[in-house]
């Protein structure tokens, strides 16, 4: 059952959408619409989800990761002939690792062998469960601060936060990166204005501020800011690529 939960980060057992709809034979935008409609039914339900992504073919894709209690909300209304087995197939690994998290004990060995064989499991229990964390939730230590933050920042405050966070780039570069991959526009009335693409993803906001001069005049300036889940976002993954541009 190892491949159904891990440990994360604080030390809890968890798993994940993309696990939950390998399991029970669902596609993945659908476990992911319906984590959405239980959030939207009740925000109580935002304790036991957290929104992280994955890398597939060179993009990134959203999924979410859940405790034992998100997973039994999730799968509650789940039917089919083998749901029932897979949702005790969850909770008995559920139960499992929790049980290790607790203890770290292991079976006691009786010999030198034994004691050697055992500690070759454990260690290749425990790699196997970083990589499968690193794999499926990217580093999520900033996250903990802000992913319950409703305040934007301006690109310059994401460059001083990527900075606090070990990624050396500057206000200007990080204009230019933006550029470059696409999440801000290059050219004309829209330039350094979100893309429909990181608008769609909810990596932006755009703050209009009208202006009236004395002359009559009115001016409309906009200036792109940096949601929460924005923040979160980028410095997750300048946390796992080099900056290139």
């Amino acid at each position: 059952m190892n491949e159904l939960v891990f440990k994360s980060d604080k030390g809890n057992p968890v798993t994940t959408s993309l696990l939950v709809a390998e399991k029970f034979g669902k596609e993945h935008k659908n476990v992911i619409q319906s984590i959405q409609n239980l959030v939207a039914e009740n925000s109580a339900a935002k304790l036991y989800f957290f929104e992280s992504e994955y890398e597939n073919r060179g993009k990134m894709y959203p999924m979410y990761i859940m405790n034992r209690d998100g997973f039994s909300l999730l799968v509650m209304g789940f039917t089919g002939k083998q749901a029932l087995q897979f949702k005790l197939d969850f909770i008995d690994a559920f139960n499992k690792m929790e049980q290790t998290i607790k203890t770290g004990s292991f079976a006691i060995p009786k010999s030198f062998s034994e004691a050697l064989r055992l500690a070759a499991e454990q260690a290749e229990t425990i790699e196997h469960q970083q990589k499968q964390l690193q794999a499926q939730a990217p580093k999520v230590l900033f996250a903990s601060a802000v992913e319950t933050s409703d305040k934007s920042c301006l690109v310059g405050e994401l460059a001083k936060i990527l900075k606090q966070n070990g990624v050396e780039i500057g206000q200007n570069r990080l204009f230019e990166w933006l550029r470059a991959k696409g999440y801000l526009c290059k050219s004309g009335e829209s330039y350094n204005q979100p893309t429909q693409m990181a608008m769609k993803l909810g990596l932006f906001e755009i703050k209009k501020r009208t202006i009236n001069n004395p002359n009559g005049t009115t001016l409309v300036t906009t200036t792109t800011k940096v949601t929460g889940k924005g923040q979160i976002y980028f410095v997750n993954r300048f946390l796992k690529e080099p900056v290139t541009a």
